[in-house]
Parts: structure tokens; C-alpha cells; sequence
């Protein structure tokens, strides 16, 4: 019998920020055709919600995420998607183009383009798509026992799910191409020397020290955190002028927001500020 969604995927808000939890333990949490829709769906909707202003994105069990969900094969389809065209005939040129589009790309997007701060908990190995999900959250903490595999060598595959877009700004394009050729595990420490993983802590440590960081995200102001997340994911793709035209617009929308005014006045009035995410 198929698990539903809202048990492989558990959801739950405290304290304005969203946990969202991978929860296949026994698969190490390879993401599924149903889980990706459900995670794409609640980052859409922590967008939405005022109420919302941090996410946290994290997995049961000893895995983060194992990657895509390949034994669920073309019929069930895969975290990607199904592989053949809508007949469910022999696959067509553009069927795998359009899998990966609306499936792995998709899912990487989501978190890339979420108005709220995302905060990866890495309990434990993070594989293929699964390493690119926790890579393109804002912060990323990962327990000491936690791994990074860029797996697709491994199958003969061409990484996906914005691999070869996140890696290199990450770590610069000679050590991405060594990770991606050679798919060697990466450890937690070295993640972090490499700037793939801002802090590393006891796997015991983990779930406290997420919720620390995650709750002071959601009291700061989420306005002003959503349009910082977009200057810097964009400053990588265009040139100097493009990125202060940005930046400019940015500070003249933000100035309207009440968690601008009460930064200023509170810094005037020499008190704590008291942001409400608007």
C-alpha cells in the first residue's frame, strides 16, 4: 500500500517557521514523484503565508535525501517524473528534456525561489538530487556524520535538478568538476571547508541548533531577508550594472515595508527592533 503524501512528507509550523520533513527512512528518504510535489507545494505556500517566515528543510532516519526514487520506474514515475511521453509509448526526443523540467528543476527552484529564508538540517547523507536540495537552501547545517555524493557518475548520468548551475558558485568550476567526475563522498568537514555547508555540528546538536537559527530568522525582517535572497542568488548570473539597478530597486521597495521604518526608528530610539515580517 502506498504511504500518503502528508505521511512521507511531514509538515508541521511552530514559532513562524515551517518544518518541512522527509520521512521515508527505509528508501534514506529518495525522494519520490509525490514527495516532490508535496515539498514544491508547501514552499509555495510558506511564500504565501505571513505567518510563515523561515523554512526549515530536514529528513528522518540516518538519510537526507538519497536522491530520486528510480525503483518507481517509467509507469510510476520517478522524483522526476515519468520518462516516456503521455501515451506511454517508447520515449520521444524532448521526453527527458521536459522529465527533468518539470520534475528535478522544479523541485530546485522551489527552494531557490522561496520569499522566505530556507535552512537545510543535513542528518545525514545527501546523494544526487538529494545533495542539490540541501546545497540550494540559504543556510546549510549538516550533523558531523553527514555526507555529500554527487552520485550520477556513478549511473553514467549528466547531474541534474540545477547541479552543475549550484556547484560551481559554490566552490568555483575546477573543484566542481572533480566532485561531479569522480562522485567521491564528501564529509561533512569538508563540505564545510569547501563553503558547501555553513556550520557542522553533533548529530545529537542538530535539531537545536537548526531551531535556533531558524526561529532568529523568522524574527528578523522577512521583507527585507526575501529581497537580500534575491539580489545575491541573481548577483552570480549578470553584470555590475544589473546587480546595482537591483540593489536599488530593492532598497526603494523595501523602504515601504513596516519592518524598515521600525529598523530605523528603533535604531534612532537606541531600543531592539520588533519586526513583524511586513
Amino acid at each position: 500500500m502506498t504511504a500518503a503524501p502528508e505521511d512521507t512528507v511531514l509538515h508541521r509550523t511552530e514559532n513562524s517557521v515551517s518544518w518541512i520533513t522527509l520521512n521515508r527512512p527505509e528508501a534514506m528518504n529518495a525522494v519520490t514523484w509525490a514527495q516532490r510535489e508535496r515539498v514544491i507545494a508547501l514552499l509555495a505556500d510558506a511564500s504565501a503565508d505571513p505567518a510563515v517566515r523561515a523554512v526549515v528543510l530536514t529528513a528522518t532516519g540516518k538519510g537526507f535525501c538519497a536522491g530520486a526514487d528510480l525503483r518507481g520506474g517509467p509507469a510510476t514515475g520517478a522524483a522526476t517524473g515519468p520518462a516516456t511521453g503521455s501515451g506511454g509509448g517508447d520515449r520521444v526526443a524532448g521526453d527527458v528534456a521536459r522529465t527533468i523540467r518539470l520534475g528535478a528543476q522544479r523541485l530546485i527552484t522551489a527552494v531557490l525561489d522561496c520569499e522566505k529564508p530556507v535552512l537545510a538540517a543535513v542528518n545525514g547523507t545527501a546523494a544526487g538530487i538529494g545533495s542539490h536540495l540541501a546545497l540550494a537552501c540559504d543556510l546549510v547545517i549538516a550533523a558531523e556524520g553527514a555526507r555529500f555524493i554527487e552520485v550520477f557518475v556513478r549511473r553514467g548520468l549528466v547531474p541534474d535538478g540545477g547541479g552543475a548551475y549550484l556547484l560551481p558558485r559554490l566552490v568555483g568550476p575546477q573543484k566542481a568538476k572533480e566532485l561531479m567526475f569522480f562522485g567521491d563522498a564528501v564529509p561533512a568537514a569538508e563540505a564545510a571547508r569547501l563553503g558547501l555547508v555553513n556550520k557542522v555540528v553533533a548529530a545529537e546538536e542538530l535539531q537545536d541548533t537548526v531551531r535556533e537559527w531558524a526561529e532568529r530568522l523568522a524574527q528578523g525582517p522577512t521583507r527585507a531577508l526575501a529581497m537580500t535572497k534575491q539580489l545575491v542568488n541573481a548577483s552570480l548570473d549578470g553584470d555590475r550594472a544589473a546587480a546595482l539597478a537591483a540593489e536599488a530597486t530593492a532598497q526603494e521597495i523595501n523602504m515601504t515595508t513596516a519592518d524598515a521604518n521600525e529598523g530605523v526608528a528603533s535604531f534612532v530610539e537606541r531600543r531592539t527592533p520588533k519586526y513583524l515580517g511586513r
